[in-house]
């Protein structure tokens, strides 16, 4: 779509959290469609307790390419700014290369943790640009082997050894207007407290496990209404019951948050073999030796039809589809920099025209396996 302006003006373009558009909804239900069919039970061995389910890609490589070509045509001046991320990787996995499409670019670090290409382009030329990037990936999945919460702290061992996290990860977090993750409201806690009271322990692993059943068994996923690309706080999510991928993860970190849990989301993308999909799912710590130093991955966003089934597949797990763009610091500032796409202004009668773009190819399966769950509670990809 094509801006023209006669006076300064500023145009804004989410790169990621956009994803209730018309343009990606059917891509979307299809990858979610997939998703749950991967996770159909296979079978169960009622004699030794053993679950197993059908085989899943856990090992991948590909390469994606994602960013915005930018026309400038008219006359006046225009300035434009864009931070690209740069993916991060899951241990296991690895960047085996990366291309940067226009040199002009500073590097550039966002919230604490994410690597930016950043450009900030001031001209009065006709141009074309190709902001973004080009990178293959060999993506492993992550996995929490030990269901049972074995080594994890527990949430008092927690506030008093990790007290810095504590403090940056269990607060409310809002942008300009609005807050979205809320660990401070009324039905939150009431919610929340409940949960750990019938949990019966103060294990963080399994306040958080029981948390998220909680989650999957009052909440369900489902997309908005085409044109409404408002991301929900999480007291309305936790009103309607439903919500999608970003809505029910601000629930889940909420939830956590209040009884004493750090939670940070995870933005970036769900890649299939001929499809990129904008994804948000979430982190928690749980500390011990646990994960990633005491973090594990949790995916919010899951439809299966067992909360049980949610567990084994999405809790403690991150699929080798998943490709990491942007963590949370915790801040508001991370909240709004999180979905900051390219923006612009102009001056004059200047024609900006954007499209955004992203791509996946040369998608390789190098590995499938079944994921098991034994009758100890402990999990392995066979």
């Amino acid at each position: 779509m094509a801006f023209s302006q006669t006076s300064t003006e500023k145009r804004v373009f989410w790169q990621i959290g956009t994803m209730k558009n018309k343009a990606i909804c059917t891509a979307l239900i299809s990858v979610l469609i997939a998703l749950v069919l991967s996770g159909c039970l296979d079978f169960l061995n009622s004699n030794s307790g053993t679950v197993t389910y059908e085989k899943y890609p856990n090992e991948i490589r590909y390469t994606v390419s994602y960013g915005y070509f930018v026309n400038c045509s008219g006359s006046g001046d225009y300035n434009i700014k864009y931070d690209c991320e740069v993916p991060q990787i899951m241990p296991g996995g690895k960047i085996i290369s990366i291309q940067i499409h226009d040199n002009n670019y500073t590097d550039k670090t966002v919230a604490t943790y994410n690597s930016m290409k950043s450009w900030n382009i001031s001209s009065s030329d006709d141009e074309n640009y190709d902001l973004g990037i080009t990178v293959t990936i060999e993506s492993v999945s992550f996995v929490v082997s030990d269901l049972n919460g074995a080594n994890a702290s527990s949430i008092q061992e927690i506030a008093e050894q990790h007290s810095d996290l504590v403090t940056q990860y269990c607060q409310a977090q809002s942008n300009e207007t609005m807050v979205f993750i809320n660990p401070y409201d009324q039905y939150v806690q009431e919610n929340s407290t409940g949960v750990l009271n019938r949990a019966g322990t103060n294990n963080a692993f399994l306040v958080a496990k029981e948390l998220f059943i909680w989650l999957k068994e009052n909440t369900d996923y489902k997309l908005h209404l085409v044109g409404d690309n408002n991301v929900q706080p999480c007291d309305v999510t936790l009103q309607l019951g439903t919500g999608d991928c970003d809505d029910l993860s601000f629930l889940y970190m909420s939830l956590c948050r209040s009884v004493g849990i750090p939670a940070r989301f995870i933005r970036g993308f769900l890649i299939e073999k001929d499809d990129i999909i904008p994804h948000e799912w979430v982190e928690i710590f749980v500390g011990g030796d646990i994960g990633n130093s005491g973090w594990i991955p949790v995916e919010c966003a899951g439809t299966a039809s067992s909360a049980e089934t949610e567990v084994n597949q999405n809790f403690g797990l991150e699929t080798a589809d998943h490709l990491r763009l942007f963590k949370d610091d915790g801040s508001n500032e991370s909240l709004i920099a999180s979905i900051a796409g390219l923006s612009y202004v102009t001056y004059g009668p200047r024609i900006i025209e954007a499209e955004s773009f992203d791509k996946v190819s040369s998608y390789i399966v190098l590995q499938e396996s079944e994921l098991v769950i034994d009758e100890n509670g402990l999990r392995s990809y066979k």
